[in-house]
């Protein structure tokens, strides 16, 4: 169990204001600290901090001490743990980890405990900003119609928030129209150094977070480290736990030059993300450097720390200079807090000057960038990575509607180039409609709208295209959704919002809108015209995301674009124009105009972001940010500190992981006579376990919902209902391609062995357990692989899965499994089903020792008359600790208890 920290004596204070500060001199443990990339400072003085010999190992202290350029991924992988300060959730992924506390209060209540001493023991906030939809655009009751129907969608989600933020300590719930959580996060959530009290004193640290959302990294623009995790990993930290992470390669990006003033932050990201999915950084750090970096502002550094999922690394990392303390200026930070937090990290060696080549730690590879070379970008028509010069988007579009069907190609057949549709619109006018026209243009999602810079550059060109007599075309979906309150502020105060609302740019909501799908209907006669005539037409968005099928189902070509671009590329009414040569419309004095001619430059934004981005804005904003809506406020909730949980509700319902627990530690019992319930393959993903998107009609969640009265325009999605173990537990191994070597048939079913009877995956798991059968997974490699899920590991502990058998784990989603008390068994180097000769429909015994459970020990499994070893993927003491109390929130429950 836990013990005294070993390195208390690197523990130092100062005094300031007639208050002692305490911090670790991380420094002075090793001269080798000066050599260390700044990312790896924050996950060592963690580890120096929290170092107890249980959760985090003096060993853990020393191999980030140890880090060093030669590590590559792959060879003598260095395992370590790491505790972040805090958590932040958006409403997706927030709701089953709220959902898992209130079941654990009742699970305390009803052994005896004080219910009441289930809270988050590390900071948690949860920003509802991933449910409203962009029903309704172009009108001045956009937003309220957006934000009603929001409610009516939601209200019982949010009943169940609304109640969590008052029942829990330790957790914000920033309610729905407040912004985008990235945004939230950045402009009010972050402490950059925590202050916490101990024994009179406090005591400093860096801020660090994991999120449930992948775009988490936004928050390393602003020096605080932090990454997107699996549900599981996050309630763990949240509940006092550590995360166990490989020690990553850091690859060091050194910045030089300035930006051209024609150009934008997003097209500098687009170009950092595009070089850098080329050059291959998963699962590594990126930690940028050089003169370069500090003439980005805090803004532009976020816009490119956000789309790290996109460039596929860990984090892209951005450390503390003093522009980031100006930002905490500008955005209402006290100046006390400002001047300890410099102090702080002057005394730790953390605090980064960019010009300074000295200070310039080692990295595992260094590459650079020019600024000066980025020209105006756009990415897509199907991913983030895919730049493409704006100069160079009529041929590229046009290339990729012949190119083969792929990333960049359609196979559109040479006599169906020419290709248009017409329709009629509400103005009595006919439109028409081809190949490249735009029919979605939208202002969205925390990429850009986090950024001063080039919102107000938007409100800036669409004031001189109003002036000069341009318009966008009435059926084109345009939309603007700010990232927090602080944008509109702004944008009212600078005076653009009537130019952008001319053009149809209204204020439709504050939440991640189109970027994630939430962009609502198109007109039905444009809809019609685009799949009568097979067009690709086009969505333009100031998003990080484009995968087809992504923004719209009727929006084959998606392109992301600084929010300039889109307003631009809206007024062009296509995608393939080339803005050098050919006008935008003509000026009431006939005269033809570019996009040359209204395009502001940096300079001209600079000088109205000075003028009006303001503290007193953001003091305004966020002081009253957990007011909330008026329907929020008027949303009735229980004051009880246990959950009123409804029989009928389809969305939130108490899950059944605490049924028949008992104070006691349960024996342990080896797994007797188990059926194996899928035979998989390779690369299993936890999208194969459990699908996020939509209910298929004809699926065993699908019968549930309709025997609870719901036809299936009401079914929602998978994500919507996380909340709810009836339906995750249906949707478990329900994705339509998941390939099961038990049948002949790919999808989701599977065969029941005794009878040889094929029927869906959650029917079969619910007859072995009325026969009292515990169930086996056989695998191949990579199990687990993917954006980690925790109902990947919670659905199959639901339908009676006690161990599964793998050639290799996914590292998050073995900690998962076992997390949820599942077994990881791995098979001996040079093995696997098919040299073992397994079929599946062997009865499976496996033999675990009553006493002694050790870190990696051999377990025998016997599958009929074929016996083999394996290898106990319990990698920790810690690990063995949870799953001898069930999993790991029955660990914390009896920890409760004491």
């Amino acid at each position: 169990m836990a013990g005294p920290n070993p390195f208390a004596q690197y523990q130092k204070s100062f005094s300031k204001d007639g208050e002692n500060y305490k911090y670790f001199d991380i420094a002075e443990i090793d001269k080798k600290y000066d050599q260390l990339p700044f990312s790896i400072r924050v996950l060592l003085e963690s580890a120096v901090r929290n170092c107890d010999n249980f959760h985090i190992l003096e060993q853990d202290v020393h191999s980030i001490l140890g880090w060093s350029p030669n590590l590559k991924q792959g060879q003598n992988d260095v395992e370590v743990s790491f505790k972040p300060a805090r958590v932040i959730l958006q409403d997706f992924t927030g709701v089953p980890a709220v959902v898992d506390f209130a079941a654990m209060r009742d699970a305390v209540l009803e052994l005896g405990g004080n219910p009441e001493k289930i809270n988050p023991i590390c900071p948690a906030d949860l920003v509802i900003d991933h449910s409203v939809q962009v029903d309704f655009a172009r009108s001045p009751d956009a937003l309220n119609k957006n934000q009603n129907l929001e409610f009516e969608r939601n209200k019982e989600r949010f009943t169940f928030l609304k109640w969590g933020a008052r029942a829990f300590n330790n957790m914000l719930i920033v309610p729905p129209g407040s912004g985008i959580v990235h945004q939230v996060n950045l402009e009010y959530l972050a402490r950059v150094v925590f202050e916490a009290d101990e024994n009179g004193s406090k005591v400093l640290y860096p801020d660090s977070v994991v999120g449930t959302d992948s775009h988490t990294t936004m928050i390393n623009g602003l020096g605080v480290l932090g990454w997107g995790v699996g549900g599981i990993e996050a309630e763990a930290v949240m509940l006092g736990q550590s995360i166990s992470m490989l020690l990553p390669e850091v690859i060091g990006y050194k910045l030089i030059g300035k930006l051209s003033p024609l150009v934008t932050s997003t097209d500098l990201v687009l170009t950092i993300t595009k070089h850098l999915r080329q050059l291959g950084v998963v699962g590594k750090f990126v930690e940028f450097y050089g003169p370069g970096v500090a003439e980005l502002s805090i803004a532009d550094r976020a816009t490119i720390s956000n789309m790290c999922p996109e460039y596929g690394a860990t984090v892209g990392y951005f450390p503390i200079d003093v522009n980031t303390l100006s930002y905490m200026k500008q955005t209402n930070r006290s100046e006390k807090k400002i001047d300890i937090i410099k102090k702080y990290l002057e005394a730790t060696g953390q605090l980064r000057d960019y010009s300074n080549e000295v200070q310039d730690p080692l990295y595992s590879q260094t590459i650079s960038l020019d600024l000066s070379t980025v020209v105006t970008s756009v990415s897509g028509p199907k991913r983030p990575h895919d730049r493409v010069s704006v100069s160079d988007m009529q041929k590229d579009f046009n290339s990729c509607l012949v190119n083969p069907v792929g990333f960049k190609g359609y196979g559109i057949r040479p006599q169906s180039l020419t290709a248009s549709g017409e329709f009629q619109w509400d103005d009595g006018k006919t439109y028409t409609i081809k190949h490249g026209s735009v029919v979605i243009a939208a202002i969205t999602s925390c990429t850009n709208t986090s950024n001063p810079s080039v919102m107000l550059g938007a409100g800036m060109l669409a004031k001189k295209a109003v002036e000069k007599g341009l318009s966008i075309n009435p059926y084109v979906k345009t939309s603007l959704s700010p990232g927090s309150g602080v944008v509109t502020y702004y944008l009212k105060e600078s005076g653009v919002i009537p130019y952008l609302e001319k053009l149809g740019f209204d204020i439709v909501g504050y939440g991640c809108m189109t970027c994630i799908g939430n962009s609502g209907p198109l007109e039905e006669n444009i809809v019609n015209t685009i799949e009568k005539n097979e067009l690709v037409c086009c969505g333009v968005l100031s998003g990080n995301r484009n995968f087809e099928g992504r923004i719209h189902p009727n929006t084959r070509a998606n392109y992301l674009a600084s929010p300039l671009l889109v307003i631009a590329y809206a007024i062009a009414g296509r995608v393939d124009i080339d803005f050098e040569t050919e006008s935008l419309g003509i000026d009431s004095n006939g005269d033809k105009v570019f996009l040359r001619d209204i395009w502001p430059t940096r300079g001209e934004i600079q000088e109205v972001e000075n003028k009006y981005v303001i503290p007193a804005m953001f003091q305004e904003v966020y002081s009253k940010i957990e007011l909330g809506s008026q329907d929020w406020q008027t949303l009735q909730v229980s004051d009880g500190k246990l959950y009123p949980w409804s029989a009928q509700s389809t969305y939130i319902k108490r899950p059944p992981f605490f049924e028949g627990m008992k104070r006691e530690l349960p024996k342990l019992k080896s797994i007797e006579n188990a059926r194996c319930l899928l035979f998989l393959g390779d690369s299993v993903t936890t999208d194969h376990i459990s699908p996020a998107g939509s209910i298929a009609r004809n699926s065993p969640a699908a019968r549930f919902l309709s025997g609870r009265g719901l036809t299936p325009k009401d079914f929602n999605s998978y994500g919507s209902r996380r909340g709810n173990d009836s339906i995750m537990a249906r949707g478990t191994f329900a994705n339509i391609r998941l390939v099961n070597k038990l049948i002949s048939t790919t999808g989701p079913r599977t065969k029941h062995i005794p009878s040889g009877e094929e029927m869906d995956v959650f029917d079969c798991a619910e007859r072995y357990r009325e026969e009292g059968t515990p169930l086996v997974l056989v695998v191949g490699k990579d199990y687990g692989s993917g954006s980690s899920r925790d109902w990947a590991a919670k659905g199959p502990f639901l339908l009676g899965i006690k161990t599964v058998i793998a050639e290799s784990y996914e590292r998050i989603h073995r900690s998962n499994l076992v997390g949820m008390g599942i077994i990881p068994l791995q098979f001996l180097p040079n093995q696997n089903a098919e040299t073992l000769k397994l079929t599946g429909d062997e009865v499976y015994n496996i033999s675990l020792p009553e006493e002694g459970l050790k870190p990696g020990q051999i377990i025998k499994v016997k599958a009929n008359n074929i016996v083999f070893d394996t290898v106990l993927r319990f990698d920790t003491e810690v690990d063995i600790t949870y799953f001898k109390n069930g999993g790991i929130l029955n660990y914390m429950i009896r920890k409760m208890l004491d």
